[in-house]
């Protein structure tokens, strides 16, 4: 076995990466999931894609199979780690799809490999997030649990099933407020634009995020940008997913065909 696939091999069995179906492909998906979120969240893009599109999805410490790991509380720290742990398919074309707190940690890890000289994905899609100029004052992360919890069911993103177990809440609030801590606490710093094109994706009724903060997703590439928006809130892509996937599919069969 080459070098390359042993990395490659080595970088499938990282506690940060899965993958859930292992049909090969010439493009390589990358998802990072929401504040609170899990790898599992990217589960039906994958299943979606399978036949033409690899789909990996960045794992968090503090959840599910890494419960027991100390939850990391800055975007610096998440994106280092990130890095890190694709750097080992960065041989090969990526794409990067982020949904609210991921969209700004695959914006870092974007910039980390421009910084590297590593390339580029052949697209960022930037899902229910303002770009990473335009800053908010949010303080969720100081909240109680009950104000967190409370933050949760307004945003619809969190199994309601979960929300109704107080001792499944227990064992996922930790994770959830070094999220929303990483989150909150990010501030830009001015450095390289990319050169990739960056789709920003919205709800048309987001509390987090105006179409006004998604559209400055522009000013960080010089690659091209594109804005869609969608009917909804914060969580739009489970009401719209087949749109959501096949606007994915086509982007990058435009970009590897």
């Amino acid at each position: 076995m080459s070098n390359a696939a042993h990395a490659t091999n080595a970088a499938y069995d990282n506690p940060w990466i899965r993958r859930f179906h292992h049909e090969p492909s010439r493009v390589t998906l990358v998802c990072f999931p929401h504040a609170g979120g899990s790898a599992s969240f990217f589960y039906p893009v994958s299943d979606a894609l399978q036949s033409t599109v690899e789909v990996v999805a960045i794992q968090y410490p503090g959840r599910q199979d890494r419960r027991q790991e100390r939850p990391l509380t800055s975007i610096a720290e998440l994106a280092d780690e990130s890095f890190a742990a694709l750097r080992p398919l960065m041989d090969r074309p990526l794409a990067f799809f982020g949904h609210s707190m991921g969209a700004t940690l695959a914006f870092e890890v974007a910039v980390r490999m421009k910084r590297e000289q590593l390339g580029a994905p052949l697209t960022l899609f930037a899902s229910g997030r303002r770009a990473p100029s335009r800053h908010r004052d949010e303080t969720v992360h100081r909240l109680d649990d009950d104000g967190i919890v409370a933050e949760l069911k307004k945003l619809s993103g969190t199994d309601a099933r979960i929300l109704g177990d107080l001792e499944l809440l227990r064992m996922i609030l930790p994770a959830v407020r070094g999220d929303y801590t990483a989150a909150e606490t990010y501030r830009y710093r001015p450095g390289p634009v990319l050169d990739c094109p960056i789709v920003a994706l919205v709800g048309d009724s987001d509390p987090k995020v105006t179409l006004d903060e998604a559209s400055a997703w522009a000013d960080h590439t010089t690659g091209g940008f594109e804005l869609s928006a969608f009917p909804g809130g914060h969580f739009y892509l489970a009401d719209h997913q087949r749109e959501v996937i096949n606007l994915i599919s086509d982007e990058l069969l435009s970009l590897t065909s």
